[in-house]
Parts: C-alpha cells; structure tokens; sequence
C-alpha cells in the first residue's frame, strides 16, 4: 500500500438517493467522532448558488475539485469527513484529472478510507427519491454509481455498503464500518 495519511481523512461517497447527506448528518451528533470536521457535499452547494453550472461541466468539475482542496488544506492535520472527495470530480468529468493535473494515484493519498453507499436507485422507485437539484432518473443514478466505483474501487481502504430496504440496518454497517477503520487508523494499522 502506497504511504497514505495517517490522520482520518474519510470519504463517504455514493450516487444519488445512497444515503451520503443523512449519513453525514448523524455522524455530526455521535460523540465518537467529536474530533472530526465534517465537509458538507459540495456539488448540491455549487448548484444552488448558480443553476447554470449544469451546462458547464468542465468548469463546475474543476471548481468542485479547487474548493475540495482548499478546505482538505484549511483542515491542516485534523481529521474529517466529507461527502465526496476530490476523486469523485474523475467518475463525473474524468477530463478534470488532466485539466487540474493529478492523477487518481495521487489523490488517494488524501484520504485514508472511502466508504461507497449503494444508491437506493438499486432498490427501485418507491425507494428512490429526487428532489430540486438532485433529480437524475433510476438510470441515470445507477450509471453514477458504476462510474464512482470504477475511480474509487482501487483506492486501498474502499468499503462498499450495499442498498438495503431497511435504512437503519445500512446505516449500522456504516457505523461499524466507520467506527473500525477509525480505530485501524488510530493504530496505525493502516
């Protein structure tokens, strides 16, 4: 395994309707990550502040990746959790990589984990919901999926959680997903 980070530095990344923003939610009240930051999804933020950046990809991938970074630096040498890390600009507009010049490789030294949510898409249409800026059909959510895989899979602390009907127990394995590679990380096992 290439020299990662060995403060927690943890991605939660997924499709739309994985779970990420509930996720991310909860996690701010367990007292067991009281000492990390936590960084809200940055995508949903860049398109309410100005709609048009859905017709221009390009610019709207490089300025997700350029804020990213910029908050990952702030953090200095604290821990954190964020909705998205800056690989996830690849999966959507995989020109970003070249035009912000890194390489996957080198981005996953950022991080120490990435925890991937399987979308509720997977579950069906009851399951799955939409909502103002979020709105991608069932398709469209799973070939997000499949992409947000194909550039983290590789990453040496990836953990896949599937999509369950009951919430709650995806949300466990999460927990417990979280909860070991915090203590792995803070041994320096990993």
């Amino acid at each position: 395994m290439s020299q990662l980070t060995s403060v927690p530095r943890i991605v939660i990344t997924g499709a739309p309707g994985s779970g990420k923003t509930q996720f991310l939610q909860r996690l701010r009240l367990d007292q067991a990550f009281d000492q990390f930051l936590f960084f809200d999804e940055l995508a949903r933020q860049l398109l309410r502040e100005d709609p048009t950046f859905r017709r221009r990809w390009s610019e709207f991938h490089r300025e997700i990746y350029r804020r990213q970074c910029h908050r990952e630096s702030e953090a200095e040498h604290r821990p954190f959790i964020t909705d998205r890390g800056t690989v996830d600009a690849f999966a959507f507009h995989p020109e970003t990589a070249a035009a912000v010049g890194t390489s996957i490789d080198q981005e996953y030294k950022r991080y120490t984990t990435v925890i991937q949510l399987g979308s509720a898409a997977r579950l069906g249409e009851p399951y799955y919901g939409r909502d103002e800026i979020r709105n991608e059909s069932i398709e469209d959510a799973l070939l997000i999926e499949r992409a947000i895989e194909s550039v983290w899979r590789n990453h040496p602390g990836y953990h896949w959680i599937d999509a369950r009907l009951d919430f709650e127990e995806k949300y466990r394995h999460f927990v417990t997903v979280m909860r070991e590679q915090s203590l792995l990380i803070n041994q320096g096992r990993v």
